[in-house]
């Protein structure tokens, strides 16, 4: 698989959404870097602070809205695990 095909193809899906913001571009790109370091699992358990940290975001409110706003939009398909122990659950939708 092309490893660039999956930015690619959200690039593609988002020109015309005008609820997409440059920190949902941000946190997805976060998103499939930590999933090619993962061996392209899908999906991927993630805690926040580690996408975070790739994204470049430091505001928790921030990275939690527009995850849910990725989720609610289509893009992917979160579930929060509400556990300090386990990440949440992060599956592509490609």
């Amino acid at each position: 698989m092309d490893t660039l095909e999956p930015l690619s193809a959200f690039f593609t899906a988002i020109e015309k959404d005008p609820r997409i913001s440059i920190t949902h571009i941000g946190i997805y790109a976060a998103l499939l870097q930590f999933w090619k370091i993962n061996h392209y699992t899908n999906p991927i358990q993630v805690f926040s602070y580690q996408i975070m940290d790739i994204a470049k975001i430091s505001a928790s409110a921030t990275y939690h809205k527009c995850i849910r706003d990725l989720s609610a939009f289509g893009y992917i398909r979160y579930e929060p695990s509400f556990k300090r122990n386990q990440g949440s659950k992060v599956y592509f939708l490609f």
